[in-house]
């Protein structure tokens, strides 16, 4: 399932510089995140665990990452708690672990359906598989 958003259709400015090809591809792919009901905007991971402690395992959100080397985290609920991992941006690429595309929603996409078959495991997770 999915926490609903309460972000409005704005471009966050807090972003490094890109290359014109770069910005092109974040746009694009930000605005169609923002379009989603699942991204979040600028929420803590405090705030994010927080509101996904309530929520049913495999609930999750998108948020802007509080790491500057990261454009975006994905807040999961798992089975242990709530867990979040960082969405690198590189080389006109969103990336989570092995999986990567120009656009976050589809990258999403591609993670969900790819770990219904092969679960996927993190450090942050204590070994608990993502699925």
């Amino acid at each position: 399932s999915v926490l609903p958003s309460p972000v409005p259709p704005t471009l966050p400015d807090r972003f490094r510089m890109f290359r014109s090809c770069e910005w092109e591809v974040l746009e694009r792919s930000l605005n169609i995140l923002q379009a989603s009901d699942f991204y979040w905007g600028p929420l803590s991971v405090g705030e994010a665990h927080a509101k996904l402690q309530r929520e049913p395992v495999g609930t999750y959100l998108v948020r802007d990452s509080s790491q500057g080397n990261c454009l975006f985290s994905l807040s999961v609920r798992m089975p242990t708690g709530p867990v979040s991992l960082r969405i690198s941006f590189q080389e006109g690429y969103f990336r989570l672990k092995n999986w990567f595309s120009d656009c976050v929603v589809r990258l999403l996409e591609l993670v969900v359906a790819g770990t219904r078959n092969n679960p996927l495991h993190f450090d942050e997770m204590g070994g608990t598989p993502l699925v």
